[in-house]
Formats: structure tokens, C-alpha cells, sequence
């Protein structure tokens, strides 16, 4: 075994430890300490000097021994040394109470006389602080907020032997956060709460309160957003900051006032056509109240006002869009609800109204806006008349004539209804259809029409209607005259009655036909002695005819379908009255007058001839008018010759007749009046030549005699 080691000393420098150092001895691979506190003791295999025990208990007495070991086994225990191990140290609790303190304390250590404890910033700067003290805690004051310190404690003895020190880091916490304020974020029921960074702060806490309604919101940076505020709040907003050491003081209180909320109750009305009254109900710390108003053609227009009411002028016919915002230093309130208002449609404009008959107007107008619907209604007479149409047009039918209505165009729309302010316009029905109560003639060309009147502010306009043309005539009574009617026409009567208010329906038509046309031209020709053909111009309506000739010595008569007539019985040479009596269908006459007529002159009797000396022939004849010249016409193949005698006389000469021929021989009548009669007797005689005797011959007809 090696020999036994020597300690040389035998220390503690930390309560739970003591050193020894001792000379080495040779062949030692291994040393054993030992510590003997009473009956325990504890051991500890070091390799060389100096060897330390550990796992002893503070303040405590030990004997320290220690022997040697190698490959032959341990050498006997040195001769021991006392010796006690130091304080143990102190068991702190730190903590800083406020920014600028920081508050230490621990319990009593076991055989401690004192305490000593010093602080100092961990980052070097500033000066180290160094308490000896016999309590068991102490605070230091006047240090840098939210600042890092170390702080370093021990305990030590009676002699004035230290012990274990303690180190210990401990922040102050962090000072109040400086220059807090309030905005509001985009939205404006979210806060933006912004400070000043204040040095050793870790985070910081907001804190949003309303009453009983508290709203936080951590951050660990410079800022934060407060989320889902309510409207028309006081909030009271403060900034706490936070680290390892504990909080800041609260800072001192911002008042919030938010946003006032929508306004609510919004009532919207015309209070009279034209004005829009938009009203509702207050807001907590709403200031003031803007209302927009846009109407569906764009136009936009706005009201500014502290009150709870704003009036708008309106027109009729237009919707429009009505938001009402409250304000106050904070902003405006959130979109509420968007309000349409559709005031009534305008009254219809451009009204006119046409008669198309006297019981029915079609009444137009020009479209309005907002109108879907358009109900005309016509009062007076006996009822109402109702038309509802989309269109801007009426035809209002089945009125009374000669009747005042009130007519009256109300626009109507789906939202809003009827607009009952329009104005009604006065119209009044034509005049009733007169009934012709008698037509009667007046003269050849003159009529008188009477009808009943039923209108005393109307005019009358009788109208004949005829193939000849239209003839009128007016009166404001109940007859009037038509003048100048043609003859031989058939007219249609009727009368309108006219009025400012339109012409009524035309009367029943009476039929009315004049007398017929008394012919222009009448002709009458001696066809022969005792026949006359009497002819004439048609006239106008006529259907027969009656004409008549009548003298002293007698009548003659004649009734045709024809524009002549034949008469017989006619007595030559005397003055004739002529009459003609035109008659229409219907039996309608008118009696005509012309000139009279004279027949021609009798034709003389009891012709014959006589050979004169020198080939000459003497016509001879009895005259029935002495007063009356004759004149003889001899006509044959070898020529013709003609004899005239002086007044008074009753036969002529022909001198130089060539014999040996046949002559036609008439002796007729002359007067200034008429031409010569050709319907006189012709007689025929045969001139021969028979020495100085004269023969001759007279033929009648077929045959022929001589003398």
C-alpha cells in the first residue's frame, strides 16, 4: 500500500464542497477524501491534489481525512483536519413593485450574521448599488424603467466569512406608454390605438371600455386594432405595458366616442304635392344628420341639418332613393337601410278633347312620368263615364248630347296609385240631332223647313242634298228658307245643329222634290193645214208632257212620254194660245206659257190654168184671204217658173211656157211672217201643143184627167 498522504490545507469555498490539497505520494494512482460530520460521512475519489468532497451540508463541521490508493490498496487515513463549510446562500424572490424599483427578498440562512447585496445594470452602464444588511429583504429605488439589472446577494458569518453569492436578473417593468392615441380605421367601428414604444416593454395590452363592456387587444408591437366597437358608445381606452418583471401602470384614460349608429324610424311622406318630408328618429351622440336624396334620373341632392327632419322639394313622377347619415367627430354612421319613395305621377298635359260624334270624344294627352295606367273619367248628365287604358288616348262614348261634362285624366302607378289632384276640364257635348218636323213650299223655288230646337246657344244649318249640288241656310230659331232651289230636282233635307261645344249628328233626312223644268225651247211647225208638230227641250224632272193650243174656234190637246207631239184639228190662219204642263213622276207640275201661235193661211182653192197667146199659161185659184198675196210654183222637166200677183188678186201670169210637158203646180200662201207653204195641194197638169188650142191635163195621185 503507498504511504499515507499529509494535508497541507483544508478549505470551503462554496457551502456544499471542501478542498484539500495534499503533497503527492508516490506510487498513488488514486486518493480518497473523506468528510465525518458525527456518524455520516462522505467520500470522494480525486486523482490529485487538490481534490474536492462535494455534497455537504452549509455551515457544518467536517473532519477531513484522506488516503492514498494503487494496485496494492489504500494507505491509512491522514491525520484529519477540521474544518466547516461556508454560509449557504441566500434563496432570493425578486420582483419590481414599480418601474423604477426593484424589491428583494429571502429567508433566513442557517448561522448568517449579515447579508450583503448588490445591484448593477446587466448592460455595464451606470453605477453598482451595495446593501449589508441583517434583514431578510430589501428594495432598491430610483432605477431606469423597464431596464435589466443583476442583482448578486451572500450571506455571511459571524467572522465575517462570506458565502455562497447568489446572482439573480431581474427587469424593472416598464414605465407607462407615452403619447396614446386614438383613430379610426377604415372601418369605422374599428379603433386604431397607436403610443410611443417605451424601453423594456415585451408587450402591451389595450384596454377598450364601456360600462360593464370591456374589449382588449394584446400586441407586442407599437399599435392595435380594436375590432367590433359599437355605434353611438363612449369608450375610455388605455395602454398598459407588459415584460418578465410584471405591468406598467395603466395609462391615464382617452375618451372614444364612436361613430353615431344608422338612423332608425325614417319616415318618408309628402306633406303637400311637391315636398318630400324625410324625418326619423334621434341618435346617441349624433351631432348632425346628412340626408341624400337621388331621384332615378341621377340628379342628387343633400340636407344638412341638427334637427331630426329635412324637407325636399319633389316632382311628380319620379322615384327616389333616400339615405339619412348621422355625424359627429368620429365620422359618419354604416350604410343603413336605402329608402325609395315614388312620388304620384303628373297629371296628364296637352289635354285635348275631340268630338268624333255628338255622344262620343276621344280625349288625348301627352304621356307623363311614372304613369303606368291612365283612368279618364267624365261626370255630368246623368252618370259617370269610366276608360282606363295604358295608352294616352280615351275614346269616352255613349254621352249625352247638349250635356256639360267634367272630364278628368288621372295618372296611376303601381307604387303610388292614383293622382287625384288633377284639375278636371270642362267640355260640353254637341248639340242633339234636330228632328224636321215639316217641309213646306214656299214658292216655285223656295222652301221652308221647321224642325224642334233643343239647344238655345246652337245654330241650325239646313242642307238640301241633290245631284244638282247643296244648297244651305241658316237660322239660330227653329226654321229657316232654302232659296233658289233648281227645278225638276230631288233633294235629301237634313239639319245640324252647331254649337262652340261641336255639330251634332245630322236629323233624319226628308225627302224633298221640286216642280220639274219648264223646257227652254219650244217649236211648233205647220206640218200641214190642219196638223202641227210642236216640239221642245226636255225638261229637267219632267216625265210627261201636256201640251195644248187653244183658240176661239177650238182645242187641241196632246199628253206624251216624248219632247213633240202632233196636234190636229188645227185651223188655218188663226192665233193660238200654247201651253205645256211639265209633270214628274210623282205627279209634281208645272204649268209653262209661251208666245202665241199663229196657224198658217188657208191655202186657196179651185187652181187651175189657161193657155194664154205666146205660149203663156194663167194660173187661177179662190183665195180664203183676200188680203193675203199667193204665189204660184210651176215645175216641170223643160223648167220652173214662178208667178206672183199684185195684192187683191187671184191669179197670175206665166208667159213663154214650153208645151209638151208636165207641170207640178202649187199656189201658196204669202206673208213677211213665215216662208212659203210647201203643204199646199199640188196639182199636175199636162201642157201639149196642139195648134193654137190648149189642152191640158190634171193628175191627182195616180191618175189624171183632162180638160
Amino acid at each position: 500500500a503507498p504511504h499515507i498522504p499529509v494535508i497541507e490545507q483544508a478549505y470551503s469555498k462554496l457551502s456544499s464542497s471542501i478542498t484539500v490539497e495534499w503533497r503527492a505520494v508516490p506510487g498513488a494512482t488514486n486518493y480518497m477524501l473523506t468528510a465525518q460530520d458525527g456518524d455520516s460521512f462522505i467520500e470522494a475519489i480525486v486523482k490529485n491534489s487538490p481534490g474536492t468532497v462535494t455534497g455537504l451540508k452549509p455551515a457544518t463541521s467536517y473532519r477531513i481525512t484522506i488516503r492514498s490508493i494503487n494496485s496494492g490498496g489504500k494507505s491509512q487515513p491522514s491525520p484529519f483536519r477540521k474544518v466547516k463549510t461556508v454560509l449557504a446562500a441566500p434563496i432570493l424572490s425578486v420582483h419590481s413593485p414599480s418601474c423604477d424599483s426593484i424589491a428583494v427578498s429571502w429567508k433566513a440562512v442557517h448561522m448568517a450574521a449579515g447579508f450583503s447585496v448588490s445591484l448593477m445594470r446587466s448592460d455595464g452602464l451606470g453605477r453598482m448599488l451595495k446593501e449589508n444588511i441583517t434583514n431578510t429583504s430589501l428594495i432598491f429605488t430610483n432605477l431606469d424603467p423597464g431596464t435589466l439589472y443583476t442583482i448578486k446577494a451572500y450571506a455571511w458569518n459571524a467572522n465575517g466569512m462570506p458565502g455562497d453569492d447568489v446572482t439573480y436578473n431581474q427587469r424593472t417593468s416598464p414605465n407607462a406608454p407615452m403619447d396614446v392615441k386614438v383613430a379610426f380605421s377604415s372601418d369605422a367601428l374599428r379603433a386604431v390605438v397607436s403610443w410611443m414604444p417605451t424601453e423594456g416593454a415585451l408587450t402591451y395590452s389595450v384596454t377598450i371600455s364601456s360600462g360593464l363592456l370591456k374589449l382588449r387587444c394584446n400586441t407586442s408591437s407599437a399599435s392595435c386594432i380594436v375590432p367590433s366597437l359599437q355605434c353611438s358608445s363612449d369608450y375610455y381606452v388605455s395602454v398598459t405595458a407588459y415584460n418578465d418583471a410584471g405591468s406598467s401602470k395603466p395609462t391615464d384614460a382617452v375618451s372614444l366616442k364612436t361613430i353615431p349608429c344608422v338612423p332608425v324610424n325614417v319616415s318618408i311622406e309628402e306633406d303637400e304635392p311637391g315636398h318630400l318630408l324625410v324625418s326619423w328618429s334621434s341618435v346617441s351622440f349624433g351631432h348632425y344628420y346628412v340626408v341624400f336624396v337621388k331621384s332615378d334620373d341621377g340628379l342628387e341632392v343633400h340636407c344638412n341639418t341638427s334637427f331630426s327632419q329635412c324637407h325636399f322639394q319633389s316632382d311628380c313622377g319620379f322615384t327616389y332613393f333616400i339615405s339619412v347619415f348621422a355625424y359627429n367627430k368620429a365620422g359618419q354612421s354604416p350604410l343603413g337601410d336605402i329608402f325609395n319613395y315614388t312620388t304620384a305621377p303628373c297629371c296628364p298635359s296637352d289635354f285635348r278633347a275631340v268630338f268624333m260624334s255628338s255622344d262620343t270624344v276621344r280625349v288625348t294627352w301627352a304621356p307623363v312620368r311614372g304613369a303606368d295606367l291612365y283612368e279618364t273619367r267624365a261626370a255630368g248628365g246623368s252618370g259617370v263615364v269610366l276608360c282606363k287604358d295604358t295608352a294616352t288616348a280615351c275614346t269616352l262614348s255613349a254621352l249625352q248630347c247638349n250635356t256639360p261634362y267634367n272630364i278628368t285624366v288621372y295618372s296611376v302607378s303601381e307604387a303610388r296609385g292614383s293622382n287625384t289632384s288633377c284639375a278636371p276640364q270642362y267640355v260640353a257635348t254637341a248639340p242633339c240631332s234636330p228632328e224636321i218636323k215639316n217641309i213646306s213650299k214656299e214658292g216655285l223655288s223656295v222652301i221652308s223647313v221647321l224642325w224642334q230646337s233643343n239647344s238655345e246657344e246652337a245654330t241650325y244649318v239646313v242642307t238640301a242634298r241633290g245631284e244638282a249640288g247643296l244648297w244651305h241656310c241658316t237660322s239660330t230659331g227653329n226654321s229657316c228658307t232654302l232659296m233658289d232651289l233648281p227645278c225638276g230636282s230631288a233633294f235629301s233635307v237634313s239639319v245640324v245643329a252647331r254649337s262652340p261645344a261641336g255639330q251634332s249628328l245630322p236629323s233624319y233626312s226628308v225627302p224633298l222634290e221640286t216642280a220639274p223644268c219648264c223646257p227652254n225651247d219650244l217649236i211648233l211647225t205647220q206640218v200641214t193645214q190642219s196638223v202641227t208638230n210642236i216640239s221642245w227641250s226636255v225638261g229637267m224632272g219632267a216625265q210627261t208632257y201636256v201640251t195644248t193650243l187653244e183658240s176661239p174656234k177650238g182645242q187641241a190637246k196632246c199628253h206624251t212620254l216624248q219632247n213633240y207631239c202632233l196636234l190636229g184639228c188645227i185651223t188655218c190662219g188663226t192665233n193660238y194660245t200654247v201651253s205645256l204642263r211639265a209633270i214628274s213622276e210623282t205627279g209634281l207640275t208645272s204649268s209653262c206659257t209661251y208666245q202665241g201661235y199663229s196657224s198658217s193661211a188657208c191655202c186657196p182653192s179651185g187652181v187651175k190654168l189657161y193657155r194664154l197667146s205666146n205660149n203663156g199659161i194663167r194660173v187661177f185659184w179662190r183665195a180664203s184671204d183676200e188680203t193675203l198675196n199667193h204665189n204660184a210654183d210651176i215645175r216641170g222637166s223643160k223648167g220652173n217658173f214662178s208667178c206672183t200677183p199684185s195684192l187683191g188678186l187671184s191669179h197670175c201670169d206665166i208667159t213663154k211656157i214650153p208645151c209638151g210637158d208636165v207641170y207640178t203646180v202649187v199656189v201658196a200662201p204669202v206673208t213677211d211672217k213665215r216662208p212659203k207653204l210647201m203643204f199646199c195641194p199640188k196639182k199636175i197638169y199636162s201642157v201639149t201643143c196642139s195648134g193654137s188650142s190648149v189642152g191640158m191635163v190634171i193628175y191627182r195621185g195616180k191618175s189624171n184627167a183632162k180638160h
